[in-house]
């Protein structure tokens, strides 16, 4: 296994989450040198506690103030692309620091950088609020591209690792290009909403997903028949569970399948953190924090609601399961379980394997694979936007 996968030999902790970063380089909001540069340093440093956030925030914290001086200068572009670069790193940098007000600064930092990016860069990008019982979901929408009518529209949920700032960028320009809409949202338990407001992941996703279709029915230029939804990583589970029980969506795709069992899952990377902490991609903290409980003990219990047992064979509409072969976080098993029991007859299951790339984790290791892949099997559901057909 290469650099580019292992960055730090025998420490799956932070080459995972130094891989997650590259893997966002070619959508121009990390920079390859930049990142070589920390993890250098980090390698001196390796057995110290607070040298991720403190190498990772060093790099952030000076790309920022370059942004700010493009900024004052009138490079509003240019200050944009360091903003999204700058975000990316305070969100890196936020990863193993411990629930707590230095954790919840590092992720509104992230946020407010990326955000500044994304506008700077992409001008039609909208900041827009999903409201769900009683509560505002953050998301960004990004219209597509040539479409001045109705358009198909991809809803984006996210995983346990990442957030919408990275969704639409990884997602969204691709389906933009395709002549779809993208909804990137941060859904309980993930980036924004469990940063700055608390909200704890639910096992019942439908009913975020009703609220973000309810959200894009309303809207003129959203064609309401042509709406599909996808989840990231841990949202391979969720997108599933929406498919399951919201059949307005005419199409689904788990962009990585999720552990079927997911309470067993916890239970053995609880025992191996245990044993040794660099040998998992999370945090011996994470997990609980996301689930929004006061042990450990309660978040592996809750993760016993969250199982596709008896809801995969409810799903009806087409459905693609994309995994990586070498999947070091979900084994990739638990695609082959998921295709099999959709109850729908139009499914689809894309493996990746090492020598054609995309063979790790939510295609991490080369993401426009895994895009193109979801975005050309979409075709066939959404087809382009209507003003979009005949300049393609």
């Amino acid at each position: 296994m290469g650099r580019w996968i292992e960055e730090f030999p025998g420490n799956l902790a932070w080459s995972n989450a130094t891989l997650v970063c590259k893997g966002m380089a070619p959508y121009g909001c990390v920079s390859l040198a930049e990142i070589d540069r920390v993890c250098d340093r980090l390698r001196a440093r390796e057995g110290e506690v607070q040298a991720w956030w403190e190498e990772w925030g060093a790099m952030a914290a000076a790309v920022e103030a370059r942004a700010d001086a493009l900024e004052r200068a009138g490079h509003r572009r240019s200050a944009g692309n360091l903003y999204l670069r700058a975000g990316m790193y305070w969100f890196t940098a936020e990863r193993f620091v411990e629930p707590g007000e230095h954790k919840r600064e590092l992720g509104r930092r992230s946020i407010e950088m990326q955000g500044r990016g994304l506008q700077r860069r992409y001008p039609g990008i909208e900041r827009v609020e999903v409201a769900c019982e009683g509560v505002d979901l953050p998301a960004w929408f990004l219209p597509a591209q040539r479409a001045t009518g109705p358009a198909p529209v991809v809803v984006v949920f996210n995983g346990m690792d990442n957030c919408k700032e990275m969704s639409v960028l990884f997602a969204g320009l691709e389906f933009s290009a395709r002549g779809w809409h993208t909804l990137a949202i941060d859904g309980p338990g993930q980036g924004e909403s469990l940063r700055l407001r608390g909200l704890s992941a639910r096992h019942d996703y439908e009913v975020p997903g009703s609220a973000a279709y309810d959200f894009l029915a309303a809207r003129a230029d959203v064609d309401p028949g042509r709406v599909a939804v996808m989840g990231y990583s841990f949202g391979g589970y969720y997108a599933a569970r929406i498919a399951a029980f919201e059949p307005r969506y005419v199409a689904g795709v788990a962009f990585a399948a999720l552990h079927w069992d997911l309470h067993a899952w916890q239970l053995e990377i609880r025992r191996r953190q245990l044993a040794d902490p660099q040998s998992t991609a999370q945090s011996t903290f994470h997990f609980q924090w996301v689930m929004g409980e006061g042990t450990p003990e309660a978040a592996i219990e809750k993760a016993r609601a969250f199982s596709l047992e008896g809801i995969a064979p409810r799903i009806r509409m087409p459905f693609l399961v994309l995994h990586g072969e070498a999947d070091r976080v979900v084994p990739v098993a638990a695609a082959h379980r998921l295709h099999a029991e959709l109850g729908s007859t139009d499914k689809a299951l894309r493996l990746f394997g090492p020598e054609e790339g995309g063979a790790q984790h939510a295609q991490v290791d080369d993401r426009p694979l895994g895009v193109d892949a979801i975005a050309d099997w979409l075709e066939h559901v959404l087809g382009p936007a209507a003003d979009a057909r005949g300049a393609r």
